[in-house]
């Protein structure tokens, strides 16, 4: 087996998750702060900051999800059993959360899908962060097959990375706001994102201390010599990066502090693939391990490079597209 082809396709599915987590991640951040707005106005408001992109961030999610069945169908046989059940919660919410998106448009009364469109963001999100929390903490495997239980997952270590994670989203979907709003629903923005910049750093470092307690291998990675020295810095700046994100904030700056969150969440991943790497089923199964033929990693790669830069293409050209603030009374369509 050609050694460097589960390595594109880890970094593929990575670069999947990342673009999934912060491009969807802060719609879903909306939906969660969905119930601070005041009135209905500043509800569509905050939809209509959304509306051109929501529906295609899920890409990303198909990407991931398609790229671990066929390129590493071994893990996704051992991760599916495991999380099943959070990764079903998470996506009827996602299901339920763009029809609760759509139909607040068109009824007469929009109370019970704006409670819809909050409860099934917030699901969506917590259910992440309990897959995330499931696969940190490891899965049981026997022989190559999964041979845990279906509630294994629910720990308290994978709930706390479940609320860590509607932190992360709600700190996105406000800074998003504070960038492409005008008017109230900016302004109390942008006093969230305060509030929840401390929530997350505070959730940063509870997992980030949680997570080598829990696990003496990942411990290892960390703290045995010669490895502190070369990772010391990744804590360091993510400490100065949220220093600043919070002078940002306080300055009312609009556009560096959506980009200083999207750097701690990148910090987040980039931390967590050196705890875990080269494990895609931790602790027991590697990218190698679990990677599909060659042939059949060479056949769909062909096609994801040739796709691939279509899709950033077009995304590149919506956001151009619909550069600028939206203000209040704009129309959605």
């Amino acid at each position: 087996m050609e050694w460097y082809l589960p390595l594109i396709w880890a970094a593929v599915i990575g670069t999947a998750v990342v673009m999934y987590v912060i491009m969807d991640g802060f719609d879903l951040g909306i939906g969660i702060l969905f119930p601070t707005a005041r009135n209905e106005s500043e509800r569509d408001q905050m939809t209509r900051s959304i509306a051109p992109y929501w529906d295609g961030n899920e890409t990303w999610l198909v990407l991931g999800g398609a790229g671990l069945f066929v390129a590493f169908p071994k893990a996704y046989a051992v991760i599916m059993p495991a999380l099943y059940l959070p990764v079903i919660a998470m996506l009827i919410a996602l299901v339920f959360r763009g029809v609760a998106f759509e139909f607040r448009h068109v009824s007469y009364s929009k109370t019970g899908w704006n409670i819809g469109f909050f409860v099934s963001s917030t699901v969506a999100t917590v259910a992440q962060g309990v897959v995330l929390g499931g696969l940190i903490q490891g899965i049981s495997v026997r022989d190559g097959a999964f041979s845990g239980g279906p509630f294994d997952w629910a720990t308290p270590f994978a709930f706390a990375c479940g609320l860590s994670l509607v932190a992360g989203y709600a700190l996105l979907g406000a800074t998003w706001l504070t960038m492409k709003t005008e008017g109230p629903v900016a302004e109390r923005a942008r006093g969230q994102a305060k509030m929840l910049l401390v929530a997350v750093l505070v959730f940063m470092a509870l997992v980030s201390l949680w997570t080598p307690l829990k696990q003496p291998r990942i411990a290892e990675r960390w703290f045995s010599l010669p490895n502190f020295y070369f990772l010391w810095p990744v804590p360091f700046v993510t400490a100065l990066i949220a220093y600043y994100a919070w002078r940002w904030i306080e300055a009312g700056r609009e556009v560096p502090p959506f980009l200083a969150t999207i750097a701690l969440f990148l910090l987040g991943f980039l931390g967590l693939v050196i705890s875990n790497f080269p494990y895609l089923v931790p602790p027991s199964l590697t990218v190698w391990d679990t990677a599909a033929t060659p042939a059949s990693q060479i056949f769909m790669l062909l096609g994801t490079l040739l796709l691939l830069p279509i899709v950033l293409g077009y995304i590149g050209f919506v956001y151009w597209l619909f550069r600028g603030k939206v203000r209040e009374g704009d129309s959605y369509h």
